[in-house]
């Protein structure tokens, strides 16, 4: 039977046809290229790269641009509802997406010159390219106007130098957008982006060994070691931080729908465990102690799908704020956490096997609290938006 998603308000009545079209095509993707394999890409810490050229065929990446670059031309909400599919196979999976659209065919087009885009986002699109996105350090995490990465004029050239720290997809992308600082380090208003092809001599990506989380995601530490590209690999309207800023509001409205996708997945093992799993002659689904979870699950995750549902028509209209997308970031995966967790615990010791899902959206998920704007920087750019006064350095 195939998968019917969690819909306890009636949102899909709510939705367009063509949005609920292209949701059912990731769904019924989702159901029978990725289920079938993700826990053991999962257990070999391998990213599946062979479905990349699907996704791009499906129109996956960059969904919202425009079709002349080859790409989906959707509107935002069918976007959020292809992350939120995406998130219920796995994280990396739509990680991947994220990153591939948002963090680089985003800024390529936002800030690209016109040959950029025409080189470039139609074979991004296909994902015959690649991308990763050059931002975190290191040192510098939650406050990215600290970077130390340094691109300086050469002659005909730029000359990059610096480390870049938990890139998605750094070790397999063929294009870099690195965030630079052209000018003095305290100078955050020299910040531009780069386009670095991964082959250029002096660039080089290591795997971050070790990972706990995220293990079907390819996540690397990048090198520039006097990478010189030319003078037209700027992102010509680039500039200062505010630049790498909007590319992150944009993934991070995609993963505030990505990570419903992931909680779905988890009530709906709960669901059919509580009512499958017998005990003192029972389903556990008829105890007192697991209905309480499932209620509580069912209640955060109708609530995060309203919540993404109107910052979706909210950004559809232009009037989306970065702060809206903080406030459904924080909550949506703070949210699929608690899910992701009770869930495990409804399993009880069947719930640390990799044949269930809860287990690995879990851990997963622990990561997606801390990237794109840990939870608590998120609380501190609401805390500022409601009082106007900033906490960040007090």
């Amino acid at each position: 039977m195939a998968y019917q998603g969690v819909d306890f308000y009636n949102v899909d009545s709510m939705l367009t046809e063509q949005e609920r079209a292209v949701r059912d095509m990731v769904r019924r993707w989702v159901d029978e290229e990725v289920l079938p394999i993700i826990a053991q890409h999962y257990l070999d810490g391998k990213f599946p790269l062979h479905l990349v050229s699907q996704m791009g065929q499906l129109g996956f990446f960059g969904a919202t641009l425009p079709a002349e670059f080859g790409c989906a031309e959707l509107d935002n909400v069918s976007y959020g509802l292809i992350m939120q599919e995406l998130e219920r196979g796995d994280s990396g999976l739509r990680s991947f997406a994220s990153v591939q659209g948002a963090l680089v065919m985003y800024p390529i087009h936002a800030f690209g010159s016109d040959e950029q885009k025409r080189h470039w986002l139609p074979r991004m699109a296909s994902g015959e390219v690649i991308g990763c996105f050059g931002l975190t350090e290191p040192d510098y995490g939650s406050d990215p106007g600290g970077l130390m990465t340094t691109a300086r004029e050469d002659g005909d050239a730029w000359v990059l130098n610096g480390a870049k720290m938990w890139i998605t997809n750094g070790s397999t992308a063929h294009l870099a957008v690195i965030w630079a600082k052209t000018g003095d380090l305290d100078d955050t208003r020299s910040i531009r982006g780069f386009l670095v092809p991964t082959d250029t001599p002096g660039f080089s990506a290591k795997d971050q060994a070790g990972k706990l989380s995220l293990r079907a995601s390819d996540t690397s530490e990048l090198v520039l070691d006097d990478v010189r590209v030319p003078q037209d690999a700027i992102l010509p309207d680039s500039r200062g931080l505010r630049s790498p800023i909007m590319c992150l509001t944009q993934a991070r409205y995609g993963i505030a729908w990505g990570v419903v996708g992931a909680a779905m997945a988890c009530f709906d093992e709960a669901v059919r465990y509580a009512k499958n799993r017998i005990m003192f002659n029972r389903p556990i689904g008829g105890f007192q102690i697991q209905q309480q979870r499932l209620a509580d699950m069912v209640t955060e995750i109708t609530k995060a799908q309203l919540l993404c549902l109107q910052l979706g028509r909210l950004k559809d209209m232009g009037a989306m704020t970065p702060d809206q997308v903080s406030l459904a970031k924080r909550n949506n995966v703070s949210m699929a956490t608690d899910c992701a967790r009770e869930t495990r615990r409804l399993l009880g010791a069947n719930g640390i096997l990799a044949e269930y899902q809860a287990m690995r959206h879990m851990v997963n998920l622990e990561s997606v609290y801390t990237y794109e704007g840990t939870h608590d920087i998120h609380t501190l750019v609401l805390g500022q938006a409601i009082t106007g006064l900033e906490a960040f350095r007090g």
